[in-house]
Parts: C-alpha cells; sequence; structure tokens
C-alpha cells in the first residue's frame, strides 16, 4: 500500500535552493515528490502534519561518531588527547556486544533527539570473544529508526609496536582486514534507501601500521566502499608524523593513498594552506567536530578555508566521552561560533551551518544523491523545528533561530517519511527506555573494568 506524507504550512529549507516561508513537501513511499510554495496539493488517504509554526529542512547528518563512549563520559576532562586515549583505553578493552548494543541505543536515540536521521559511528575497538559488537551496533540502530553509517575501524599497532592503545584491544593485520570484509559482507546495502553502510575505518596513523592502512585502502575500493579514518587532529600527532615518517599527516595520507573523493577524514585541524589545497583538489572530504576539539583543546578547524578551496566539511558530535550530549543540532551553532572567533562575523553564516550538517554530511558519506536536501527524487529524511515558542517567535529569520541559539524543540523527525519523532517524542523505542540503556551500558562496563 502507498503511504504519502504531506507537511504543510512550514518554511520550507531545501539547502539546495530555493526557501518557501509558508511551503509544502509531499513525500510518497519514503521518497520526496514535491517540494514548493503555498498549501499542499489535496492527497486522499496522506498523512498531514501542520507545519506551521516550523522551519522544515532535510535530516541532519552526523559524519563522525563514537557511539560506545556512550558509556565513559565525564573521565579525564582536563587531559591532552593522547592523555585522554590512554586514560581511556583502560575501560575500553573491555567493551562487549551488549555494552555496545546500549550504547548504540542511548547514543542514536539521543541523536534523533536532535534531529539526526544519519549517523556514521567509527567504532574500532573489537575485543577478542566480547561478542559480535557490529552486528549488536547494527541492529540497535535499526530499533532506533535512524540510518547507520558503521564505519568499522580497527587498530594493529599497541604499545609494545610503539603505537598509543594497550595490545589488549589491537587486532592482527590480516584478523582486522578479514573482521573488516566480513562485516561488509554481512551489513552493507548499497541501496539508494539503505538503512546500513559499512565503510573501511582504521582508526589513526599512531595506532595503525602502514601496512593496515594501505590494505584498508585496497579492500575499501576492491568492495566499493568508502574510507575513514582520524588525521591531523592534534599538534602531538603532527610532531610524531614528522619524527616518524618525516612528513605532515596529510602528506602521509596521500603517499598510503588515503585523499580521494571516496575517503573522509575526522577532524583535519591542523591543515597548512598546502595541505588544504590537496584535500580540495583531490576531493577529499572533512569531518568538522567543533565541541570535540574545544573539549580536547585540540584546536579549530580551517572550515573557512576548506569550504571555500572547495571542499566537502559536514559535521559530527564525535565520542560522548569527549563531547558530553552534544547534540548533533547544536554543533550548527557551534562550528558558526569556531569559524567566527578565528576569523570573523563574516567566517561562517546561519545557512553555510546549515549546510554542513546537511548537504556537506551527504557528501562526506558519498550520499549526496539520497539525502542532505529537500528535492524531489531524493529520501524523505525530513526535520521540523518549531520556531514560535518563547524567544524563537522575536527572530525573524528561521534559520538565525535554528543555529544561532539554543536548539529550537523537534517537533517531528521522519526517516523515509517513517515518524522517528513525533511531537518531541521518540515513537520508535521510548526516551526513558534508551536512557536505560545507556545506563546498564555504563553499569556492566564499569564492573568488567573493576573485576
Amino acid at each position: 500500500m502507498s503511504t504519502t506524507v504531506v507537511i504543510d504550512g512550514a518554511h520550507v529549507v531545501t539547502v539546495t535552493g530555493a526557501e518557501y516561508p509558508s511551503g509544502h513537501v509531499v513525500a510518497v513511499d519514503g521518497r520526496i515528490t514535491e517540494v514548493g510554495p503555498g498549501p499542499a496539493p489535496s492527497t486522499a488517504g496522506a498523512r498531514i502534519i501542520d507545519g506551521r509554526g516550523c522551519v522544515a529542512t532535510p535530516g541532519l547528518v552526523n559524519t563522525h561518531n563514537h557511539l560506545y563512549q556512550w558509556a565513559t563520559q565525564g573521565l579525564f576532562t582536563d587531559n591532552t588527547l593522547f592523555e585522554w586515549l590512554a586514560g581511556s583505553y583502560e575501560s575500553w578493552d573491555r567493551l562487549d556486544a551488549d555494552v555496545v548494543a546500549g550504547t548504540t541505543t542511548a547514543g542514536t536515540a539521543w541523536l534523533a533527539l536532535s534531529g539526526c536521521t544519519t549517523a556514521s559511528d567509527h567504532h574500532y575497538i573489537f575485543p577478542a570473544g566480547r561478542g559480535d559488537i557490529a552486528s549488536a551496533e547494527v541492529e540497535a540502530a535499526r530499533a532506533v529508526g535512524i540510518r547507520l553509517d558503521l564505519a568499522r575501524g580497527s587498530m594493529d599497532r599497541g604499545r609494545s609496536a610503539g603505537g598509543l592503545p594497550p595490545d589488549s584491544v589491537v587486532e592482527t593485520l590480516d584478523g582486522a582486514l578479514e573482521a573488516t570484509a566480513a562485516a561488509i559482507d554481512t551489513h552493507h546495502d548499497p541501496a539508494f534507501d539503505s538503512m546500513t553502510r559499512v565503510a573501511v575505518a582504521p582508526c589513526s596513523p599512531f595506532s595503525v601500521s602502514r601496512e593496515l592502512m594501505v590494505g584498508a585502502a585496497e579492500l575499501a575500493r576492491a568492495k566499493g566502499v568508502r574510507l575513514h579514518t582520524h588525521l591531523a587532529e592534534t599538534l602531538d600527532e603532527e610532531r610524531q608524523c614528522l619524527a616518524e615518517f618525516g612528513c605532515t599527516p596529510v602528506e602521509y595520507a596521500e603517499k598510503l593513498g588515503w585523499l580521494g573523493p571516496d575517503v573522509w577524514l575526522a577532524h583535519a585541524v591542523h591543515l597548512s594552506d598546502d595541505a588544504i589545497a590537496r584535500v580540495a583538489a583531490t576531493k577529499t572530504s572533512i569531518a568538522h567536530c567543533p565541541t570535540s576539539n574545544a573539549r580536547l583543546g585540540a584546536g579549530i578547524c580551517r572550515v573557512t578555508e576548506l569550504v571555500a578551496a572547495g571542499a566537502a566539511v559536514g559535521l559530527g558530535v564525535d565520542g560522548p566521552a569527549s563531547s558530553e550530549l552534544t547534540p548533533l543540532a547544536g554543533e550548527m551553532h557551534q562550528a558558526l561560533l569556531m569559524a567566527r572567533a578565528r576569523m570573523g562575523p563574516q567566517a561562517l553564516n546561519a545557512r553555510q551551518a546549515l549546510e554542513l550538517a546537511t548537504m556537506g554530511g551527504a557528501r562526506c558519506l558519498g550520499r549526496a544523491d539520497e539525502l542532505g536536501s529537500l528535492e524531489p527524487g531524493k529520501l524523505a529524511d525530513i526535520a521540523l523545528w518549531r520556531v514560535d515558542g518563547y524567544g524563537y517567535d522575536v527572530i525573524a529569520d528561521p534559520v538565525v533561530a535554528l543555529t544561532f541559539g539554543p536548539t529550537p524543540p523537534l517537533e517531528h523527525l521522519l526517516v523515509g517519511g517513517a515518524g522517528v519523532v513525533d511531537r518531541g517524542e521518540l515513537r520508535t523505542v521510548s526516551a526513558e527506555a534508551a536512557a536505560l540503556a545507556g545506563r546498564q551500558a555504563h553499569t556492566r562496563l564499569l564492573r568488567e573494568v573493576n573485576r
């Protein structure tokens, strides 16, 4: 049976084209069929959503997360990245499938309540004998109802080999590649309306061998999936890369075949002008995580220069342990302020911030044909924000209301036309159940650590 959803009377922001101050969006069977000004055409049997007082945007796209970190929030609050990682690994090496199921439920529910319809999760810790972690994550995200991009990570360079993580959490070179290939074969769905994609995502140059970086790139291209890793996040990383490899992180990535239109890099805080030019010229994308970078004192990504050079830039909340309870919608606000703190009030405007969170993110994940804007033919992933409430009602521009201050209440969230949030409440799982899953994951992990 065909299903039709009509949003009527909203301020519709398509992101890639016109805005309609009192417009409509029509979706049939999960895809947008019509976007325009004025009242929607009469459609028998349609679900009608009253959009008056709301701004309709594409669902937000989260390009970088570590959902398992829901269980270890609030720790190492005054440490550098390397110090924070060294301490956190002592807990993370006890992760198992049950913990990850709980953290994924809590984390994706939190993302949905902040307007997120697609999330890329970079999971790179797979302790031996701890269950099918990848499947647990996929199933939990599916229950919440948002699209998951599982960036199947890996590490093969433990402390005994000069790396940062303890040997207990790394895989062998062959084991990492085989497990990543199995995750792709089991979970990756290339369909237009896919709910689950898989990317190949070794963690970072300071926890992964050259051989694994090269092998991962070869695997991804043989399987036709995307590549993701952390890069140029801190000055410590740059110094280590120069000392060990004799080049900057971006130069190292290029030597290993890790720049290109199928690659997106997390953070990229410390980029020279030459590095920005190479990133843009190779059509490599960047996941900007402003709150996490600020929380860890890593610096501020040069978003204004990257966008001016033509690079695709999306937003990511990063892990909850380095950006506690950060909502994806809040990263628009943070990106706006960070850019302006660096370069003044012309550095980034409200609509550019929204574009980072939508179309920019879709480009990072290789889904620009499917997501990121409100256009006929695209998936009906739509967020509806209420901007007629206390305080918001005196801001004439609804996109400014969305990005300049606290995030407005989320009225509705549709994923493929299906309601995930309705009048501010989750409809797939309850917020109370999701919170409980997160608390239980935290308790279980700590119990494992303290044994």
